[in-house]
This record gives C-alpha cells, sequence and structure tokens, in this order.
C-alpha cells in the first residue's frame, strides 16, 4: 500500500508551529509496512487544499489528513476532502452527544457542533483528548482516507488507539526498525565502515547524523513483528562486531538516559564540576525521570575565585596552567567527588567561544575529566578546523562527559579514541 499525508494549516506554511504531525504519522505507517511517498503541507485555503486532495486521491492508495477539523471558518479539512471523494456529510449523532458533554452543555454553538458533521458511511474514530472526532472511509475510486484532528495532543492518541488498528486488519507486512546510537564516530567514517552492508534490500541499512553523534537505522520487513525482528539481529550483530564499545545502545534514545540508567542498576551516584558547559550537563541528566536517585550535585564554577572556593582547585594549579588546562579539569572533577561524597565526579573546563581564544588555547579546546576518588582520567577536545558554534561545544563537551560516565560504568576504557578529539 502506497500512502501519502497531507497536513493542513496555514501556520504549518508560516513556521509558526512545527508539523510534528506528519513525523508521527509516518512512523506509524513504517511500523504498518506502509510505504510512505508523499507528504505536504497545504495552506487552509480551499482550491488550493481540493488540489492537493485530488492529486492525493488519484495516486495514492492511502490518504491521511492532519489539522483542520476544527471549528472555526478556517477548518475546511472534511468540507474539502469530503466533497473531493464524493462523499456528503452527515451528523452523526453520537460524536455530537460527546461534544456537548465536553462542554457540559445540553446545546453547543452551531461552530462547536459542524464538528460532528462527518463523511456518509465513515468509520468513526473517537477523539478522547478534544471535541473534533476523526474518521476513516473510502474516495468513490478506493482510495482510503483517515482524517485525524491537527493538537498532536489528540492526534496521537486517535492514531495509535483507533486509526493504527483500522488499518492493520488489511496489512499483510509488518516494518520493524531498530536504532544504533554511535558516540566518538561521525557519519562518513561509520558510513565507509559500513559501506558493504548499505547494500542489501531487506534488511536495509542507513546512517543518520545527529549533533556530535551518529545513528544506524536497521530496519527488515516481514508478515510479523517478530520475523522482521529476527531478520534485523544478524546485521545488528556484525554492526556491533566492527564499531564495538562506540555503540552505546540499541534503541535507547540517549546517552543521558542510558547514563542514569547503568547509575540506578549499579546504586552509584554522580556529581558533575562545570564551567564552560554552564550546568547542560547537570541539565540533560535531571531531564531524564528518576534521576533524582542517582544524582547528587551539581557546581557552575566559572570563576577562579569558585573553583577555589566550592571544589578546593589550589590556586597555585590555576596560577600556573590557568583554568582552561588538564590540570585544573582532573582537580575539579576531584573536588566535586570529595565535597559532595558521590561515587564519581566530573569536571568540565575549556573555551566554548565564539570569543575568548588565544593561539596557544583556541575556541573549542575543553578538558574533561572523570574521577571515581580513587583514580582519575581526562581527554582533551581541540578544535577541528572548522568554525563551529557555542552551542556545539557545549552539547559536545557535555556528550562527551557523558560517555565517558558510560564507559565507566561498563568497564571499558574511560578515554577513548574519539573522532576528532585528541586525547591525553
Amino acid at each position: 500500500m502506497n500512502a501519502e499525508i497531507i497536513s493542513v494549516g496555514t501556520e504549518l506554511l508560516l513556521g509558526q508551529v512545527v508539523n510534528t504531525d506528519a513525523a508521527i504519522v509516518a512512523q506509524a505507517l513504517s511500523g504498518l509496512g506502509i510505504n510512505l511517498l508523499y507528504s505536504a503541507v497545504v495552506g487552509d485555503n480551499a482550491d488550493r487544499l481540493r488540489h492537493a486532495v485530488d492529486t492525493a486521491i488519484s495516486r495514492s492508495d492511502l490518504l491521511i489528513m492532519t489539522g483542520g477539523l476544527g471549528p472555526t471558518t478556517d477548518d475546511l479539512t472534511k468540507e474539502t476532502t469530503a466533497a473531493a471523494a464524493g462523499k456528503k456529510l452527515v451528523l452523526h449523532e453520537e460524536s455530537l452527544r460527546r461534544i456537548e458533554n465536553y462542554f457540559n452543555e445540553k446545546h453547543v454553538s452551531e461552530n462547536q457542533a459542524k464538528q460532528a458533521w462527518l463523511p456518509e458511511g465513515c468509520t468513526v474514530l473517537q477523539n478522547d483528548n478534544g471535541t473534533a472526532p476523526g474518521c476513516a472511509f473510502q474516495a468513490e475510486n478506493g482510495c482510503t482516507i483517515i482524517m485525524l484532528p491537527g493538537p498532536p495532543s489528540e492526534l496521537t492518541p486517535m492514531l495509535h488507539n483507533y486509526a493504527v488498528p483500522y488499518l492493520a486488519k488489511g496489512q499483510e507486512a509488518v516494518i520493524v526498525s531498530h536504532n544504533i546510537h554511535i558516540y566518538g564516530r561521525g557519519e562518513a567514517p561509520v558510513a565507509q565502515m559500513m559501506d558493504d552492508l548499505m547494500d542489501g534490500e531487506n534488511p536495509t541499512l542507513a546512517p543518520y547524523a545527529k549533533e556530535g553523534e551518529c545513528l544506524l537505522r536497521v530496519t527488515a520487513k516481514a508478515p510479523t513483528a517478530q520475523e522482521a525482528d529476527r531478520m534485523c539481529q544478524p546485521l545488528i550483530e556484525e554492526i556491533r562486531r566492527r564499531l564495538g564499545d562506540f555503540v552505546y545502545s540499541i534503541d535507547i534514545g540517549t546517552l543521558e538516559e542510558l547514563v542514569v540508567a547503568q547509575l540506578q542498576k549499579q546504586g552509584k551516584k554522580l556529581a558533575c564540576a562545570e564551567s564552560c558547559t554552564g550546568g547542560l550537563l547537570a541539565k540533560r541528566i535531571t531531564d531524564v525521570p528518576g534521576s533524582s536517585s542517582v544524582f547528587d550535585m551539581g557546581c557552575v564554577t566559572y570563576a577562579n575565585a569558585a573553583k577555589e572556593a566550592l571544589l578546593g582547585v589550589p590556586q597555585e594549579i590555576l596560577a600556573q596552567h590557568g583554568a582552561v588546562s588538564e590540570e585544573t579539569a582532573r582537580a575539579m572533577a576531584e573536588g566535586i567527588v570529595k565535597r559532595s561524597g558521590a561515587h564519581i565526579g566530573v569536571g568540565i573546563t575549556g573555551i566554548a567561544g565564539p570569543d575568548g581564544g588565544t593561539e596557544e588555547k583556541p575556541v573549542g579546546l575543553i578538558y574533561i575529566a572523570l574521577s571515581d576518588g580513587k583514580e582519575t582520567w581526562v581527554t582533551k577536545r581541540s578544535p577541528i578546523g572548522r568554525t563551529k558554534s557555542r552551542a556545539w561545544h557545549r552539547h559536545c563537551a557535555a556528550s562527551q562527559a557523558l560517555d565517558m560516565v558510560r564507559r565507566y560504568l561498563g568497564g571499558m576504557p574511560v578515554v577513548a579514541d574519539y573522532a576528532n578529539t585528541k586525547q591525553k
């Protein structure tokens, strides 16, 4: 089955609202084994919308519409799509009752009531989180059309609870994907290492670049999810064999999620002392639910006086080597372990830019240290020869710190031969 998505809303065209609906729907279609060939955004204009719907119905087996089902005059999706499909709108009494109950009114306004007018003979998709119901029906030429509300908080549950089961009835294949997360190797070198594996048709392998990381997606199509998953496993194992401990997870989304889970499993706590990252490492860790059980404390010590007072960094180290140095990063990590009593301490100091660099210590020079109170490891991030933003340097420094923690907890070398970094 070939499908396409039309997202309706002028606010999407103008960039005032990010179109997350298309991504949510696309992922669901992939899981059903449905091929998504086109995705478009159309503003709140009846003529342009009718043209887009006519085109979609003529070339696709499935059309999913998102948005434009609400009570206002610019909500044109139902009327326009039903007309293109050769269907008239009729009042769906049960949906009207649900709208009245939603507002706790015996009679709602005409605008609100119009949401209960749906294409004749359609399967109604109940809205458990709002007022506008969705629906599924067939156009005169056999194209299946599904209309979903625009707000993601309404679209997502309706899609998964009602639309996906409706579509699954007619599917003969299931697509399963696994995401292999990699830190320390960029997209280009990873793609080169996997070049001979990317020609497969089922399963397939594709690389994706992330901010300072890389992701490989393994996808297989089979009659059942279990069979598709089995098809993926040999390829995943080969990738892990080639990349070794640069693979940090399969399907766990972020380094911080993995680190928090590992800390919880081992009953250990982490503390961090940050300078150039400004608390970003602490933020990323505490963004993970449940992190309060493993995150002890964080200090942002920009000034040298703060490094001395809060972390116990010796004044002579700062005077002799400077705030941005291996020695200072080491002292920060060791100091936060002593001050907090945590099992692991991380210290980060560097020059994130865009100003403040010198020939000896350029923008992008960052030292990251990890200490367990007995031993301390330090890694050095050096500029990579091209201009990067302050946000990029900070994000990548926090990521590398998380990866060092991951490696320590996993019994791997704490300081790895990271891509685009030089080690101390």
